[in-house]
C-alpha cells in the first residue's frame, strides 16, 4: 500500500476511534515516528500535509532535521530516552521532548539554551515495576514537575508520556496515564497533554484522552534492517 493510503487510512482510523470516544478528532495530534527510515519519507509525508515527526535517537533528529531545513512548519518531537550527555544536541534538533524522566535530564535541557526559546517537554511515566525502564514512577511526577517549575524555566511541561507495558491491557495501562495527568494538573494546570498510545494501541490511548499518539509502522511500514 503507498504511503498516501496508509496515511489516510490510519487518519480514518484515529477518526473513528475518536467519535467512538465522543471525542472530537481534531483534538488528537498524530506524529509519524519515522525512526530509520530515510529523510526522503518525511519529505513525502510533509507534502501530504505531515507536520509532526519523530525520532527516537539523537544522531537521526539531528542528521534529518539539517537536511530537511528546507521544510517549512515541520515540528520535531524526541521521543526516545535523552542522554544527559546529549540534552545539547537534542534541544537544537526538536521542538518537544516526550521523554523527560529525571532531575538531571530536565536540568541539562535547560543549561543547554537557558535563554532560548521555551522547549515543550512532557513527563515519562514508567508504568511497569523494572526502575531500569525509562520513566518516573507515577507518584515521582509532581515532584519532577515541582523541580521543572523552579528550576528550568527555559522548559514548558506540557503534559505526560507513558508507554503501555506488556502484560497488561492498554486500556487499563492509559486508565493510569489518565490518573496522572489529571494530578498533575494539580501542579500545572495547562499541562494537559498525554502521548499515549502507537501503531497497535491507539484506539485505546484516545478513548482514555491521549492527544498526541505516536504512530509508526500503521504509516511507514517496516523499519528498514539496519547492520
Amino acid at each position: 500500500m503507498p504511503l498516501r493510503e496508509r496515511l489516510a487510512d490510519l487518519d480514518a482510523r484515529i477518526g473513528d476511534a475518536a467519535r467512538s470516544a465522543g471525542r472530537d478528532p481534531s483534538q488528537i495530534t498524530r506524529i509519524v515516528v519515522t525512526k530509520f527510515h530515510p529523510a526522503a519519507m518525511i519529505r513525502e509525508l510533509h507534502a501530504l500535509g505531515v507536520r509532526d515527526v519523530a525520532e527516537s535517537r539523537q544522531q537521526e533528529l539531528t542528521a534529518k532535521r539539517e537536511e530537511l531545513a528546507d521544510l517549512p512548519g515541520l515540528r520535531w518531537h524526541m521521543v526516545g530516552q535523552v542522554q544527559t550527555k546529549k540534552a545539547r544536541a537534542v534541544r537544537a534538533a526538536c521542538d518537544v521532548v516526550h521523554a523527560v524522566d529525571r532531575e538531571r535530564l530536565a536540568d541539562a535541557l535547560h543549561a543547554a539554551d537557558p535563554h532560548g526559546p521555551l522547549l515543550d517537554v512532557l513527563l515519562q511515566i514508567n508504568l511497569t515495576d523494572d526502575p531500569a525502564r525509562g520513566g518516573v514512577r507515577p507518584d515521582g511526577v509532581a515532584a519532577l514537575a515541582e523541580h521543572v517549575l523552579a528550576a528550568c524555566p527555559s522548559l514548558r511541561v506540557r503534559g505526560v508520556m507513558a508507554v503501555a507495558p506488556l502484560g497488561e491491557p492498554p486500556a487499563a495501562a492509559f486508565a493510569r496515564v489518565a490518573e496522572v495527568s489529571q494530578a498533575l494538573r494539580r501542579t500545572v494546570p495547562d499541562a494537559a497533554w498525554i502521548s499515549a498510545g502507537m501503531s497497535g494501541d491507539f484506539a485505546e490511548a484516545i478513548a482514555a484522552g491521549a492527544t498526541h499518539l505516536r504512530i509508526g509502522t500503521a504509516i511507514t511500514g517496516p523499519r528498514p534492517v539496519r547492520d
